[in-house]
């Protein structure tokens, strides 16, 4: 993002991205608690934004790695340690995707607790090419088989552990998500929930403003 601050802790619409993350969890009936893999350093901001704007389910923060890996293996070996049970289930979420809804919240749960596992994914709209530099390409991927990830991924807490222990002994450590290690991995189905376009990751200045407009957009009523 270029900012001064992490983007995680960016205003927006009042209140920081991460408390609009962790408030829709806070709102969602099924969830019981809510742990943070926070940037050293900013634990105590963290506390602190929680305590402002009312997120009780906040019970735990946890400290980040080097990698994302490396951070949700910390998330989740935490929550072993501190008392989770093997069959909990666990929403693995990017901090900065504040408009995840309710619906893929709840079809989360409801797949992760009949298969074992949830990702949530979007089939692919847009034409793909493959590129080595980003400027030219000779190839095209038919996108009729391909899913765009988001999150959350929902896991059975020993299933992601054991994920992550079978990582260890393959030498695999920097995996970009959940769904890319399992797959990485190997041997395991992953069933996919439908995510949504507004679902976005904010990574760059231009996703910032979408998300803004987004927060007060409705939908029309004459829409089916």
């Amino acid at each position: 993002m270029g900012q001064d601050i992490p983007k995680q802790f960016m205003h927006v619409d009042g209140a920081p991205i991460i408390i609009h993350t962790m408030m829709a969890f806070q709102q969602h009936p099924d969830i019981e608690s809510i742990a943070v893999v926070c940037l050293s350093g900013w634990e105590t901001v963290l506390q602190s934004y929680a305590n402002q704007f009312n997120v009780t389910k906040l019970k735990w923060i946890f400290s980040g790695g080097s990698t994302g890996m490396e951070s949700i293996h910390n998330g989740i070996y935490g929550l072993k340690e501190n008392g989770c049970k093997d069959d909990d289930l666990v929403l693995i979420h990017d901090a900065v995707r504040p408009l995840v809804s309710q619906d893929i919240i709840s079809s989360n749960i409801v797949i992760c607790k009949k298969y074992g596992y949830a990702i949530t994914g979007i089939q692919c709209k847009e034409a793909i090419l493959e590129s080595d530099d980003g400027f030219e390409a000779e190839k095209s991927i038919p996108r009729d088989t391909l899913i765009r990830t988001q999150t959350p991924q929902t896991f059975l807490l020993k299933n992601i552990i054991n994920v992550h222990e079978e990582a260890k002994q393959k030498g695999i450590v920097n995996s970009v998500s959940s769904a890319t290690l399992i797959a990485e991995v190997g041997n395991r189905t992953m069933h996919i929930v439908p995510g949504e376009e507004k679902n976005i990751k904010v990574t760059t200045v231009e996703d910032l403003e979408m998300i803004k407009a987004l927060m007060h957009v409705k939908k029309d009523n004459w829409l089916k």
